[in-house]
């Protein structure tokens, strides 16, 4: 065995509780180098001189193109735990202690690794209601004014004319779709028709209603099951926002000076075609960037967090831009926010991987661009085969504490990126794949407003564009049933992910819930494979039972560990 491709770390996505008497760990080898791994735990707070350690096996939880993942859950009312690993290849046997492979003499308590006591308070608790939570994406200047109409208008700052009221009435059509969660683009008053360069985060712009309207929508929501998140973008403002025109006018006299980044010592307002001498959010002057670290704009935003729960009953937050907010910040808004609502959930900005954020101190969740970019070049594009495939989809799965995985914002589009379908050359097929896997993977998935409707769009203009009511399009019923099978079938939205094969254009995967198994299969345009025949089929694509074709899948459920066949 190569010592080199063994890897654990404590305190991590690799050693965690989940509660009080339940904790995961996890360890990384070479791809088929080992054949079996043992865990060994014991009370590191244990009076004997000695500690005296139990052993468990080690289940291997999945394998990718360069390594094994091994996992053991373990149950016991221990909450100080030294522990270490033994992996053996049949002719090599391999101790891992705490950054080391082998001891000489006797191993003092220090030499293991070690999770040193569960508090509760490190321990990430996510909303219960994110497991079930299908979301609807909504650009509220693109959607609605009024019951299935966008009749424009535009007049100032506002773009197409969407209202907050064109919102709430339509909110029977998105819960018909299935959708139980709203997640709507920046509605505060501001200076563009994006509303991301906030000019009052207590007013609601006026060209797209009044604090009223937006009473209204959550209280319909609510009744209709539907969540509501709002989008906070508290990592820059407008440079008209009230504080930064202090600034300008004040300098470093200005009370508000020390809420900004790099201000010189009178800054002003760059020429056009100027660069700004102050940071800005991506160098774009009418968005001087927040110094969120700030103690009196930190406790502003906080206020800013609560506000809109103890008075609107919102269901969270959406941080824009989140990997740029300093973690006091984060830490302090979770405070905030989960004292006034304790299920409220917030949703980070995150391009990448967003591990940092999600060890139970800052945020519940991500937006899932990673699961975007893979499926663009699996199913869209076709780069890449299903083993690659199969490998990303593992960084996906194993990058995260558990809790935060069923949480993530699984999206294939969204106000920043080109239309999904477009990126598939407008071919429903293979839109149909992704969003089965979309449907069916562990998160919540997240649906850009007129996906459903065929929209595309590669530039701004283009996958911001009006809501397409009046116009049916085949993935209206694609969309329907993927959700409605999702929340049929706890196993979709509770289960493990086991990749069954991953060959060529061909994937197949299940999700195993207490004792029920569903068993996905799909063909990307590649030769037919049989068809599994074990098991109740929940859904199919194609007409040949005994096979499943170029762009077909079929949706299987069994009974497992000793149950009855469906």
């Amino acid at each position: 065995m190569n010592p080199a491709t063994i890897y654990h770390r404590p305190l991590s996505e690799f050693a965690f509780a989940t509660d009080g008497t339940h904790y995961v760990f996890r360890l990384r080898t070479g791809k088929g180098e080992a054949r079996s791994c043992r865990f060994f735990y014991a009370d590191r707070a244990a009076m004997a001189p000695e500690l005296d350690f139990a052993c468990l096996p080690m289940k291997k939880i999945r394998e990718d193109r360069y390594f094994d993942w091994y996992e053991v859950r373990l149950e016991t009312k221990l909450e100080r735990i030294a522990y270490w690993f033994e992996l053996s290849d049949g002719a090599e046997t391999l101790c891992y202690f705490g950054d080391c492979y082998e001891m000489a003499g006797t191993p003092t308590r220090a030499d293991y690794f070690q999770l040193p006591f569960n508090h509760r308070a490190d321990r990430l608790s996510v909303p219960e209601w994110t497991k079930d939570a299908v979301v609807y994406n909504i650009f509220p200047d693109s959607f609605a004014d009024g019951f299935r109409t966008l009749s424009g208008g535009a007049d100032g700052k506002t773009g197409l004319g969407g209202t907050i009221r064109g919102v709430t009435e339509n909110l029977d059509y998105i819960a018909s779709m299935g959708f139980n969660c709203i997640y709507l683009n920046p509605i505060f008053a501001a200076e563009s028709y994006h509303r991301y360069d906030t000019l009052d985060y207590y007013q609601v712009d006026p060209h797209m209603g009044s604090k009223e309207d937006v009473r209204a929508l959550v209280e319909k929501a609510h009744s209709l099951g539907i969540r509501v998140l709002l989008d906070g973008v508290f990592n820059h403002i407008s440079s008209s926002h009230f504080l930064f025109q202090d600034v300008l006018r004040n300098g470093m006299e200005s009370k508000y000076y020390s809420c900004f980044y790099q201000l010189p010592a009178k800054p002003k307002l760059p020429a056009p075609g100027e660069l700004p001498e102050y940071t800005c959010f991506s160098y774009v002057a009418s968005m001087p960037k927040t110094n969120t670290a700030d103690p009196y704009l930190r406790q502003y935003f906080c206020d800013v967090g609560v506000y809109w729960i103890r008075e609107f009953d919102i269901d969270g937050w959406r941080l824009d831009v989140a990997n740029e907010l300093d973690d006091g910040f984060l830490r302090a808004f979770r405070t905030a926010v989960k004292a006034a609502k304790p299920d409220a959930v917030i949703v980070g900005e995150v391009w990448e991987n967003a591990a940092h954020y999600l060890n139970g101190d800052m945020m519940d969740s991500a937006m899932n661009y990673d699961f975007r970019r893979y499926c663009r070049r699996f199913f869209a594009e076709e780069t890449v085969d299903a083993e690659t495939f199969d490998t990303n989809v593992s960084t996906l799965l194993l990058r995260y504490r558990e809790n935060a995985l069923f949480a993530q914002l699984n999206l294939l589009d969204s106000h920043d990126v080109s239309r999904y379908l477009s990126l598939c050359g407008e071919n429903v097929d293979k839109m149909e794949l992704s969003v089965l896997l979309q449907m069916t993977f562990p998160g919540m998935p997240c649906v850009f407003y007129g996906d459903e409707k065929g929209l595309c769009g590669v530039s701004e203009s283009e996958y911001r564009q009006a809501m397409a009511w009046g116009k049916s399009h085949p993935l209206e019923d694609v969309y329907r049933r993927l959700i409605a099978l999702r929340k049929e079938h706890p196993a979709l939205r509770y289960g493990d992910f086991v990749t069954n094969f991953a060959a060529g254009k061909t994937y197949s995967y299940s999700r195993n819930w207490e004792n029920t198994r569903i068993t996905v299969t799909m063909n990307l345009g590649g030769a037919p494979i049989p068809a599994p025949q074990t098991g109740r089929l929940l859904l199919k694509k194609g007409g040949n039972h005994d096979i499943i074709g170029a762009w077909e899948y079929e949706v299987r459920e069994e009974r497992i560990h000793g149950g009855d066949d469906l």
